[in-house]
């Protein structure tokens, strides 16, 4: 026949430490958004505009109907040997970049550098680079992406001697600075306080051992 069970239930900051392990431990395996890394695509996607980046996109069917151009942006992470990030796309040159970039990201030394650094390179060849990226093979760290670079001379000149290592250099470091990103937001995500947080303001039960109680 039937039986009433009755159960003592808490809420996060009424654990143990062992039970609020418990506690995080689930969460950062059942509910952590599978789209976290959102914030970080859209500002990718902001700073490659001001770099002169144009991000391949991939069409995506959304579940209401229509598609959506999802950006091909790559990454494994984190803590694997062979994780990182990469992208696919096309790069000119921007007029401005280096003024620009420093006034969307005014204290992110590496993104000034490296729009300093494409910059440069373009000026020795008269602001006439352009470079596909593409990735290739099943990892997606920086040193997978294939980048060929082109001049538009009217005069047919070649690229300067340093052109390809320069923008290549530029665009992997971008890679790098992505990845770097992604890994920041997801520790940040999942750390201690940030779960204790969304634990406390979704007023979630934990039993005694620190299981979710629904």
């Amino acid at each position: 026949m039937p039986q009433v069970i009755e159960i003592t239930v808490y809420k996060i900051d009424e654990l143990s430490d062992a039970a609020k392990e418990a506690a995080r431990a689930w969460y950062r395996e059942s509910c952590l958004d599978h789209e976290w890394y959102d914030f970080v695509y859209e500002d990718f996607e902001t700073i490659c505009g001001i770099l002169g980046i144009t991000l391949a996109t991939t069409p995506m069917r959304l579940y209401g109907g229509g598609t959506r151009e999802k950006p091909n942006l790559y990454w494994t992470g984190f803590w694997n040997q062979g994780d990182g990030a990469s992208f696919e796309g096309s790069y000119v040159h921007a007029r401005g970049a280096a003024r620009a970039i420093r006034a969307h990201a005014p204290k992110d030394e590496e993104l000034h550098r490296i729009a300093d650094e494409l910059q440069a390179v373009q000026r020795r060849n008269f602001h006439q680079l352009h470079a596909s990226i593409r990735q290739q093979g099943r990892y997606c760290h920086e040193y997978t992406m294939v980048i060929g670079i082109e001049r538009d001379s009217p005069t047919w000149q070649p690229p300067t001697d340093d052109a390809e290592d320069a923008v290549t250099e530029a665009m992997r470091d971008l890679a790098r600075w992505l990845y770097r990103q992604l890994r920041a937001e997801y520790e940040h995500l999942t750390s201690d306080e940030a779960i204790d947080e969304a634990l406390a303001a979704n007023h979630w039960s934990f039993t005694a051992s620190g299981e979710y109680f629904v």
